[in-house]
């Protein structure tokens, strides 16, 4: 009986003094955008997280142990991932969190600095990637300057007109809108294209008239958009409603198998940067693999998954990746030290291998082009890799 008293008496002391006493589990926070104004590709992004750490936890875990996921939908709103961050760290104890939006990471990241704990985001915001400044948060995709800068490159390759291509940039005023802007446009310049007027156009667009018709103005032969597709979709519609000759460019979270349901015909034609797997790229196992998941765990869902769901999956597996090389030493600082040696690790081939260095979180410089063909996102070219 004196044990027992002891016992207790000891685990409330730590538990009063913060000491934590580890459990089995593993607890890791998501902070997700399901319902907020980038939901609309944040619903897929979050489900796939949640489906692989099922899937891990079903064939028996990371080294032994199971995952425990926290997750909130922060509805796109500062604020309220902050508030979920606090109560993920102090009262669930987690120590590592896949986060979302570039707003939220950045407003975040001297916090989980200070606290230590790991943040890979969805966020693909280069600056984020200086080691130096930001040691503990991780981008788990090619960056949207690097997207930016190969569009660019491919702009500049297959342009065929007598003068320079002139180039629209096409964002929401948000920190995720604007996250490429000043990076693409100064490599834009340095290759020789025309940089025109910027239009902003917000996430949330019914109409984009305006504004494209100020881009014709300025005579855009093409036009980069960073956005998501509620907006894109938009755009896309209404430079083919309006006649335009101005071929589309769309970065990542821009362009999706549901913005090719909302676009149909209007589509054709379109060039996507996009550093990962698409639904239809089942010839890579992992996709299949994806398929079968999604169809097991949510078969009241009738509609085909999209990239943005390869996203969340290859989110997952780096962060499980680092908690399983990490070993015994499963705190923040543990977990950041496991996943900076990862070199050409391969995310089951469904993104290019990703190398993390104590000097730069950036995982890779790699994406396709991928083109609308006949209702579809196809690539139209092998992985192109910028120097890094």
């Amino acid at each position: 009986m004196r044990r027992i008293v002891l016992f207790v008496l000891v685990f409330l002391l730590c538990v009063s003094f913060g000491i934590v006493v580890q459990a089995k589990d593993i607890p890791i926070g998501g902070i997700f955008d399901i319902t907020g104004a980038t939901g609309d590709v944040g619903k897929e992004y979050g489900m796939a997280i949640k489906d692989y750490i099922t899937y891990v936890n079903e064939n028996g875990g990371i080294n032994g142990r199971q995952i425990r996921l926290f997750d909130v939908d922060y509805q796109y709103k500062i604020p309220q991932a902050i508030a979920a961050y606090k109560k993920m760290k102090s009262r669930d104890k987690v120590i590592a969190i896949l986060g979302w939006g570039t707003g939220d990471t950045e407003a975040m990241a001297p916090i989980v600095t200070k606290d230590k704990i790991p943040y890979v985001s969805a966020s693909y915001s280069e600056h984020l990637t200086d080691a130096e400044k930001f040691p503990y948060n991780f981008i788990s995709a090619t960056s949207y300057s690097d997207q930016a800068r190969v569009a660019m490159e491919f702009i500049k390759q297959n342009w065929t007109g007598t003068s320079p291509a002139k180039v629209c940039f096409v964002f929401s005023d948000t920190g995720f809108g604007r996250s490429p802007v000043a990076d693409g446009k100064a490599w834009a310049e340095k290759i020789g294209l025309t940089v025109v007027n910027d239009q902003i156009v917000p996430l949330t667009a019914l109409d984009a008239t305006s504004q494209l018709l100020n881009m014709k103005k300025d005579g855009a032969d093409y036009l980069f958009m960073q956005s998501a597709t509620m907006s894109s979709s938009t755009v896309t519609k209404d430079v083919k409603k309006l006649g335009l000759d101005t071929k589309i460019f769309l970065a990542n979270w821009a362009i999706n198998e549901n913005w090719l349901r909302l676009v149909k015909e209007a589509g054709e034609g379109v060039y996507g940067t996009i550093p990962f797997a698409v639904w239809d790229d089942t010839d890579i196992e992992a996709v299949k693999l994806m398929h079968k998941l999604r169809a097991q765990y949510h078969p009241d869902i009738a509609e085909s998954g999209t990239c943005n769901y390869t996203q969340g999956f290859i989110a997952a597996i780096i962060l499980c990746e680092g908690i399983k090389r990490a070993g015994d030493e499963l705190t923040g600082p543990g977990i950041k030290k496991a996943l900076e040696t990862l070199r050409d690790f391969d995310p089951m081939g469904l993104m290019a291998p990703v190398t993390y260095t104590a000097d730069d979180h950036k995982p890779c410089r790699s994406l396709k082009i991928y083109q609308v063909k006949e209702g579809r996102l196809v690539p139209i070219s092998e992985r192109i890799t910028l120097e890094r």
